[in-house]
C-alpha cells in the first residue's frame, strides 16, 4: 500500500457524486470520455483510481472491456449499484497487478488522482505499474492541475479555487516539499458546514515526463484540457499521454 495515499473512506464515498456533480455535467464528461475512447483504439482499458465510475461506465456503455483498479472499497461498492458487472480489483495503482497486465491499449488515471500519491517514489512506482499493464505501443494517459505558485504572494500560503453560497475551498501549499492540502468548508441543509481536508502532492509536467521515461514510455502529446486545447505556460492543468514503445 502507499501508506502515503488518504484512504476514501465509506462517508466520503456515500456523498462522492453529488460533491463532485460538475465532474459529470455533460460538457465536462464528454469530451473526457470522447478523447479516452479515441485513444483507446478499440480497448481494452484499465482505470487506475476507478472510484465510483464516472468515466469508467460511459468507457463501457461506448462498448470497450473497461477494468478497475481502486483502493478504497466503499468507492467501489457506490460505483457496483450503478453498474454491478464492471470489474474492480481492490489494491494499490503503485504495486496491484490487475487480471490482463500486459494487454491493455489504455491505462488512464485522471481528475487530479495521481496527487493523491504523495512521495515521488510513490508517484514513479505509478508509472512503472501503468507500463507494466499496457500491451506494447499501449498509452498511459493523466489528468492533473497545474499548482497555482504563481498567485501566492510572499508570505501566503493559500489560494482559493472555488468560493460560493454552499462551498468554499482553498488550497494550501508548501513548496519546499510538494506537499499540499485543499481545504473544504461544505455548506449543509441546516446551515452549518461541514469541513473536510484532502491532502496531496503536487508534480510539474517535466517531473512527469521524466517518471515517465523511468517506466519506458514516452510523451505522444499535451494539451490543457480534454478538448485539445494547446497547452501553454498559463494553462491551470493539463492532460498527458505518454506511449509505450511498439518493441517493447
Amino acid at each position: 500500500m502507499t501508506s502515503s495515499s488518504d484512504l476514501w473512506d465509506r462517508a466520503t464515498a456515500e456523498r462522492y457524486d453529488t460533491a463532485s456533480a460538475a465532474m459529470f455535467a455533460p460538457d465536462v464528461l464528454d469530451p473526457a470520455v470522447d478523447a479516452l475512447a479515441t485513444l483507446a483504439d478499440g480497448g481494452p482499458v484499465l482505470e487506475l483510481a476507478i472510484g465510483t465510475g464516472r468515466v469508467a461506465i460511459p468507457l463501457a456503455d461506448r462498448g470497450l472491456e473497461v477494468q478497475g483498479l481502486e483502493l478504497s472499497a466503499p468507492m467501489v461498492e457506490v460505483l457496483h449499484r450503478k453498474r454491478p458487472a464492471l470489474p474492480v480489483t481492490i489494491g494499490d495503482m503503485a504495486t496491484e497487478t490487475a487480471p490482463g497486465a500486459g494487454t491493455y491499449r489504455l491505462v488512464l488515471l485522471v481528475f487530479n488522482t495521481l496527487g493523491n500519491v504523495r512521495t515521488q517514489d510513490e508517484q514513479v512506482a505509478v508509472f512503472v505499474n501503468a507500463a507494466r499493464h499496457l500491451a506494447p505501443g499501449g498509452r498511459f494517459v493523466v489528468e492533473i492541475g497545474i499548482p497555482c505558485l504563481r498567485r501566492l504572494p510572499p508570505g501566503q500560503a493559500a489560494v482559493p479555487f472555488e468560493v460560493t453560497d454552499h462551498h468554499v475551498g482553498f488550497d494550501t501549499y508548501d513548496p519546499a516539499t510538494q506537499q499540499a492540502v485543499s481545504h473544504h468548508y461544505t455548506r449543509e441543509t441546516d446551515g452549518s458546514y461541514r469541513y473536510g481536508r484532502h491532502n496531496f502532492r503536487y508534480v510539474w509536467p517535466s517531473e512527469l515526463d521524466l517518471m515517465a521515461r523511468l517506466a519506458g514510455m514516452s510523451l505522444e502529446r499535451r494539451t490543457a484540457d480534454w478538448r485539445g486545447t494547446p497547452f501553454t505556460g498559463d494553462s491551470e492543468g493539463h492532460v498527458s499521454v505518454w506511449r509505450k514503445p511498439v518493441d517493447a
